[in-house]
């Protein structure tokens, strides 16, 4: 993989730091619970850079830090990992934490079996093992065989299995891996029966899956041009294009199928029909949920491409197909999602017939498993799973465990008679169901057995007014008989973009949170898809604005109500969630004790300077337009953070290998909070060597990770922790972090 800062991990001398940077002591006036600490952030060094927008001069004095693997940027992130560790080193709950986490990580998980020819096909995790191991087997009560372990692949786990595909026989498959947590993946073909690979090797993958021919003779998938070895972390990604792979071919023949010279920004997605007969070609643009839907007949040696959905207006959701009748999920003229049926020898939209209408929920997913329809809504941000004849007669609702949950999963083939999904909630763990798609009935596959008892939490769903009186859900998980006294430390979390819904899922992560005696929650911020396309575009662009307010009225009411205090209260987001938590900790520092934003996208007006920012402009708006430059700047976290303003205790959280946010937006962002920083609560920023945006990290890094930010709380939130059956340990005699 790329060098991209690979020298991080070792250790420069004290005298090149100190040459490059310097230190520069800042006293805190007020010291941390039991302890005088002088924070010692690295001197970061300010250029005189400076970007003209619309006739407005922007300073970027950080612009530096932008760069890719250079000393003076590989030095500052050592300097700077060091006062970090150096912090949390000297909390004694720290190693408390982290064993309390390895124990509740530790218990078997599986992921729903998928069945191609005779064979079914899962992953499966032991509890502590870095990446899920792939297994098949041909009865899923017989014992598995192993077919993939990416455990193998690397001492440190950091090799992942990002993705996998059988033929129609079972009898191969292509899978594919990911290094370092980097987006670029490399695909291989296995011998299902022998577990050796072939000599089939394809690279530069990205943002794709593979699907096979039914003869199993290739497969097709999505690349880009091969990038410099050197900057292939940072720079943009334009020009999409979609292969087929004949076996046992050099990637050098793979036939180009489809490509768009003419559009730089299209990316692409195919996937075969079950029947074998068609590709289904998918082109989108950006982030936007719309997409154009073309299609090859591939009993046509020449696979000439049709257009059949000839313009970006609404997404278009391949479901099935049934002869030259092809069925969609779609929002168009329905934004909370209806079923529609296409004939492809008359593509008239006045010949469309719809077969499931729009409800009062919204249709998130529809399979065709069994000779019928499963569609999964969202009421109210949780899961209710309906079964419908391919005609659109209603037969019945799928029965779920009564939690405020989430079903997912039912991923099968129309003449299969049974399909597996999972259930999920913050107390329910993550259990598998099989479903016999003729009688309706659910069967438990597979459920966990976690080190905890999840009925002494409790889930509830609350309902507040945002700023402009707009009614959010927000969810709120505790232990049972938790004391509304105003002096509960609280983490808050919301995402809010990108029409992506956020819904109850069990974490040991949170679970640990609530038994350290803690309180979670779930704002279901506008920007998000959980009531369909209106509640998405309501927090989008020149309406962004409207998430912050969201997650803002949030904290207010979580303190009106008496869950907690502004000192007591933590807001966490990654991503999109952390630019949510950048821009908010600016908009009210006073109303937060600390802040946890993680691989954010924090510089506004440069996001789609780098990888495959430039398709967030669908959602955030481009600086390159007057108004969309206007709104940007005046949310836009690096931009808007203060000199002279006490900020709350935040500690920023990236990674090395991260291609989706570049790390530079959070390098940026810590020097310049350290530089503003007025208050007395510590600004740090932990730097993961070898891990990327979050896909593949390994279990050892995930927990190492979660134990830093509890121990972050616990200090910055003064919070008092009784972990049962642990101790916590006498603090380590350390020098302070200032060395």
């Amino acid at each position: 993989m790329s060098p991209l800062l690979k020298q991080i991990a070792r250790m420069r001398a004290t005298t090149a730091l100190v040459l490059t940077f310097g230190f520069v002591a800042v006293s805190s006036p007020r010291s941390l619970a039991d302890s005088a600490t002088a924070y010692a952030y690295p001197k970061a060094k300010k250029g005189d850079v400076k970007d003209t927008y619309h006739g407005q001069d922007v300073p970027d004095p950080y612009r530096w830090l932008e760069e890719e693997d250079t000393p003076e940027v590989n030095a500052w992130i050592e300097a700077e990992n060091k006062v970090t560790f150096g912090f949390l080193e000297q909390i004694p709950e720290r190693e408390a934490i982290r064993k309390r986490l390895t124990e509740l990580w530790d218990y078997e998980r599986f992921n729903p079996p998928y069945k191609e020819g005779d064979r079914y096909f899962f992953a499966k995790n032991d509890g502590l093992q870095n990446q899920s191991v792939l297994y098949t087997v041909k009865a899923v009560t017989e014992t598995p065989q192993e077919l993939i372990d990416p455990n193998k692949w690397s001492a440190d786990g950091t090799v992942a299995l990002s993705g996998w595909d059988p033929t129609d026989d079972g009898r191969l498959l292509a899978y594919g891996t990911s290094a370092k947590g980097s987006d670029w993946e490399e695909w291989k073909v296995r011998d299902v029966a022998t577990g050796k690979d072939l000599d089939d090797h394809v690279k530069w993958v990205k943002f794709s899956d593979a699907s096979w021919t039914k003869d199993g003779k290739g497969f097709f998938y999505c690349r880009y041009d091969e990038p410099k070895d050197e900057t292939k972390l940072k720079d943009v990604n334009y020009f999409h294009k979609l292969y087929y792979h004949k076996l046992g071919t050099p990637q050098s023949e793979d036939k180009l199928v489809y490509d768009r010279p003419d559009q730089k920004e299209w990316n692409f997605g195919a996937s075969v029909t079950d029947d074998g007969k068609y590709l289904i070609i998918s082109a989108a643009k950006g982030t936007e949920r719309q997409n154009m839907v073309f299609y090859a007949e591939l009993g046509d040696k020449v696979w000439k491409v049709t257009e059949l959905i000839k313009q970006f207006e609404a997404q278009y959701d391949f479901i099935d197909n049934d002869g030259y009748v092809y069925y969609f999920r779609t929002d168009h003229n329905a934004p909370r999602g209806r079923v529609i049926a296409i004939d492809i020898r008359e593509p008239q939209r006045d010949k469309w017939k719809e077969i499931i209408p729009q409800s009062e929920e919204i249709l998130q997913s529809v399979s065709s498993v069994g000779g019928r329809l499963i569609a999964t809504y969202l009421k109210d941000a949780y899961s209710k799973v309906m079964v419908f004849e391919l005609d659109g007669k209603f037969v019945r609702d799928v029965s779920l465990p009564p939690f405020l949950g989430t079903a997912a999963g039912f991923a099968g083939k129309r003449d299969n008679p049974e399909v597996f999904y999972v259930f999920t909630s913050f107390n329910y763990p993550t259990t598998v169901f099989r479903y016999d798609v003729k009688t309706g009935e659910s069967t438990v596959w597979k459920r966990p057995k976690v080190n905890i008892d999840p009925e002494k939490f409790e889930v509830k769903q609350v309902f507040y007014n945002s700023k402009d009186g707009t009614r959010v859900p927000m969810f709120i998980c505790h232990k049972k008989g938790a004391k509304l006294d105003g002096q509960n430390p609280t983490l808050l979390y919301g995402y809010g973009g990108f029409n992506a819904s956020i819904t109850p899922n069990f974490s040991v992560r949170n679970l640990t949170w609530m038994d350290m005696g803690g309180v979670y929650a779930v704002a279901n911020l506008r920007g998000g898809g959980e009531y369909g396309k209106d509640w998405h575009e309501a927090g989008k662009k020149l309406k962004k604005q409207n998430v912050f307010d969201d997650f803002i009225a949030a904290g207010e009411w979580l303190i009106k109500n008496k869950y907690t205090s502004p000192e007591k209260l933590a807001i966490h987001g990654g991503s999109n969630g952390g630019l949510l938590v950048g821009a908010c900790m600016t908009q009210r520092p006073d109303l937060f004790g600390a802040t946890l934003p993680a691989v954010g996208v924090m510089d506004m007006l440069r996001f789609n300077k780098f990888t495959i920012g430039w398709a967030w402009t669908s959602d955030y708006g481009s600086p390159d337009n007057a108004d969309e430059f206007k709104a940007l700047y005046a949310y836009s976290p690096l931009h808007n953070l203060k000199p002279g303003t006490a900020y709350p205790a935040t500690l920023i959280t990236t990674a090395d290998h991260d291609d989706r946010v570049w790390p530079g937006h959070s390098f940026k962002f810590a020097a310049r909070l350290q530089e503003v920083q007025s208050g007395p609560e510590p600004v740090l920023i932990r730097v993961q060597t070898k891990a990327g945006h979050g896909a593949g990290k390994p279990t050892r890094m995930q927990i190492d990770e979660t134990a830093d930010m509890w121990s972050f709380l616990v200090k910055t939130l003064d919070m008092k922790v009784d972990l049962p059956g642990v101790s916590a340990p006498k603090p380590k005699e350390k020098p302070s972090p200032a060395g």
